[in-house]
């Protein structure tokens, strides 16, 4: 039997970790064993791991983004000592630079100055692949024994900043490097021209039943019924997902004289902006913070339109999810977004811009042939991939 490990964040909502779910329900448990590292056992996607894959016990990589104050309590003070000379060394570094806030700097540091003080994983085992699911990448290849090694990409790095020279001895030290979409490769790559040979593409594993399944849930649905049209928002509240822009796009939807309600799933850093900007533009009966769901599949099936509003993606999730469940889709014109939708096809591209996005959603709200003519095309599309984990495969052998 095959042994592969996977290394990874936490199992908190977001669409990596759903990515993450969808991979290993893929797996053939006949043929391999699957152990998962998680940094840290926490989330509310923890529940949904199979209890086929054997979860190991956490490391020192607990402690990567917790309060300093947490790491002089749990008396960690090698790794207090590395992530202090990473802050310095990156904020030097990003000066030097100019980098724009928004930038991968200070967190490529914290993992580059860190993983020397923490302990191996699952040591007594070598693995036939180990897989780096998301950042930091120096845990896998500096802890886990493996015959091949394979690291993701999971974002789209023409719009992030980062040090270049200090990320690319790591990605050459692995065998493979997946990317979810030729848009994220391609703006990989202009990063890191002489990894192209590394390259392979494995599309984010969704599960259609597991879907359709969890959309029939019986739960209380905060969704008004009444005559308003509901659109619907699900990712981290975080810079790239642009929700800090969806009062006013709101605003200018309701000034064309649709009445709508928006509402947003997720949590993350700028919650306290959005809600600032919902108070700043008089948006509080109509656009809706959520909160967290760990399961959003009936909210997608009950919404109108799903819309991702997003800066940049490397590949939305929670689209394909929308689409699996037949619902318009609305998404900005990010670089990465012709590798989602099929504009005029299975979803509609819009401006970033938030006037010019405000008015073709508006065009969409008002053209139910088009919003039919989506549905029907979603409806004789498979979605299904469950496929690509033979991609997978292929690389044990």
């Amino acid at each position: 039997m095959k042994k592969i490990i996977i290394v990874s964040h936490a199992m908190e909502i977001g669409g990596a970790e759903r990515a993450l779910l969808g991979l290993i329900n893929s797996f053939d448990y006949s043929k391999y064993q699957v152990d998962l590292f998680l940094m840290r056992q926490a989330g509310e996607l923890l529940k949904f791991i199979p209890e086929k894959v054997n979860i190991l016990p956490m490391n020192q990589a607990q402690y990567l983004a917790v309060p300093i104050r947490e790491l002089v309590a749990a008396h960690e003070i090698k790794m207090l000592y590395g992530r202090l000379k990473a802050k310095c060394l990156a904020r030097r570094r990003i000066k030097k630079a100019g980098f724009k806030k928004d930038n991968q700097v200070e967190l490529t540091y914290s993992h580059k100055y860190t993983w020397k003080y923490m302990d191996d994983i699952n040591s007594n085992t070598e693995y036939d692949l180990a897989i780096s699911f998301l950042t930091p990448h120096y845990i896998c290849l500096e802890h886990v024994r493996a015959k091949k090694k394979v690291a993701w990409i999971h974002t789209d790095y023409s719009i992030i900043d980062i040090d270049v020279e200090t990320e690319l001895s790591m990605w050459e030290a692995y065998d493979y490097i997946a990317s979810i979409s030729e848009k994220a490769t391609e703006a990989f790559l202009k990063k890191f021209p002489t990894l192209q040979d590394k390259i392979i593409g494995i599309d984010n594993i969704v599960t259609n039943s597991m879907i359709e399944e969890q959309a029939n849930g019986d739960i209380e649905l905060e969704l008004k019924k009444e005559e308003c049209f509901n659109l619907l928002s699900i990712g981290r509240f975080v810079h790239a997902k642009n929700f800090d822009n969806v009062p006013l796009i709101c605003q200018s939807i309701l000034k064309s004289g649709i009445d709508v309600r928006w509402y947003l799933i997720g949590f993350g850093g700028d919650e306290q902006l959005i809600r600032e900007r919902i108070k700043q533009y008089g948006m509080e009966e109509h656009v809706v913070i959520l909160g967290k769901k760990d399961n959003p599949y009936p909210y997608i099936k009950a919404c109108d339109i799903y819309i991702q509003p997003s800066r940049y993606e490397g590949k939305a999730v929670t689209v394909r999810e929308a689409q699996i469940l037949h619902k318009p889709v609305i998404i900005t014109d990010f670089p990465t977004a012709h590798s989602q939708v099929e504009d005029g096809y299975d979803g509609v591209i819009v401006p970033l811009d938030n006037k010019r996005c405000a008015d073709e959603i508006v065009r969409v709200i008002k053209d139910k042939n088009l919003q039919n003519q989506l549905i029907e095309n979603m409806k004789k599309t498979d979605y299904s991939n469950e496929k690509e984990v033979e991609k997978i495969y292929k690389l044990m052998e």
